[in-house]
């Protein structure tokens, strides 16, 4: 992959946490422990994430994980929420930043690769990362595509409130929702990104 197939990057979160994220920043989940926020983070991916060092870097718990795609596992894992979450989009310059890490699919996993950005953007396989699906009839191979798919750029601590600009919604309900939310950047409305 190059920095110019990169067009955004996309942070998924309760709708109910952009007013805190407008205020702090996207932040790292040690970072948001310390703030009320609602998550719609897995437990069991988040223990796995819990220990885990990024090598020559910080724990994956110090970083904001924003994904390539986001119709992605995660997405997919958490469509009973529709009405209640968005996604944000963030500018690619957070690639550019100090000390941000591209692994090569979930970084939970214990197959993933960690490379300094924007160089790492080499490792990616764009092709995977941007399939509309991850589904293959040989289940080795989907459990491979399903964490390729959730590629990720690590970025110490947090992202700027000023790197995102805009937002994506299932349906008009949970436009109204985001614009409730004093959401004031343009929102889309995308229900084929979702699931």
């Amino acid at each position: 992959m190059k920095f110019s197939d990169v067009k955004e990057l996309y942070f998924i979160t309760p709708i109910i946490t952009v007013p805190s994220i407008l205020k702090f920043g996207i932040l790292s989940h040690c970072l948001a422990e310390k703030i009320p926020h609602e998550s719609i983070a897995m437990g069991e991916i988040q223990k796995r994430r819990t220990n885990k060092k990024v090598p020559g870097g910080y724990n994956l718990h110090e970083y904001v994980n924003l994904y390539f795609d986001a119709h992605n596992p995660m997405l997919s894992k958490v469509r009973k929420y529709n009405d209640f979450i968005c996604i944000l989009c963030v500018k690619p310059e957070v690639l550019m930043l100090e000390n941000v890490i591209i692994s090569d699919r979930n970084a939970s996993s214990n197959w993933a690769s960690f490379h300094k950005s924007p160089g790492g953007l080499e490792y990616l396989n764009k092709d995977k990362i941007f399939a509309t699906s991850w589904k293959h009839e040989n289940l080795q191979e989907e459990w491979e595509h399903k964490s390729v798919k959730c590629a990720e750029v690590l970025v110490p601590n947090e992202v700027e409130a000023k790197y995102i600009f805009k937002a994506v919604v299932y349906n008009e309900k949970a436009k109204s929702e985001l614009v409730a939310n004093s959401f004031l950047l343009p929102i889309e409305i995308d229900n084929q990104i979702f699931f």
